[in-house]
């Protein structure tokens, strides 16, 4: 019995190939060049180090700071709010608090679970990226470590 083909007007899809629109678009070709494949096919191994190590560098750096922007503003919101608590100006319903943090959690847990097939492909094509772009990604990690320290 030969395969039945399911086709409605409804699931109809255009299926665009990119290097066809390439050679169609020339403003294509001089954005992203003749040959838009992966890095590695393009640059030395030299120069894709520097532009790892100097985006990862940039990358880590701003991490760094934005990290201690949002620690000191949580942690000084909080400072500020137990100190409005001892001092007496604000009352806060602590057990309505936790009641609410909790109702929070569990809400979370279920979101996580329904996400799990989209973060696995996103790990999936990451992992992807990385394995075609291994010089280019080690020089950011390299350059993100830095980063961070700096």
């Amino acid at each position: 019995m030969a395969a039945k083909e399911h086709e409605s007007d409804d699931d109809s899809y255009e299926v665009l190939d990119l290097t066809e629109y390439a050679r169609r678009h020339h403003w294509w070709n001089r954005l992203f060049g003749r040959n838009s494949g992966p890095i590695v096919e393009k640059y030395s191994v030299a120069t894709q180090i520097v532009m790892g190590g100097v985006t990862g560098w940039c990358a880590g750096f701003l991490f760094q700071k934005v990290g201690k922007l949002a620690a000191t503003a949580v942690g000084g919101g909080f400072l500020l709010l137990q100190i409005a608590s001892h001092s007496g100006y604000v009352q806060v319903d602590w057990k309505r608090v936790e009641k609410d943090v909790n109702k929070a959690k569990k809400q979370l847990k279920k979101r996580a679970n329904k996400a799990a097939p989209e973060i696995n492909t996103l790990i999936e094509e990451s992992t992807e990226f990385i394995k075609q772009n291994i010089v280019v990604s080690s020089g950011f990690v390299g350059g993100f470590l830095l980063g961070l320290a700096s």
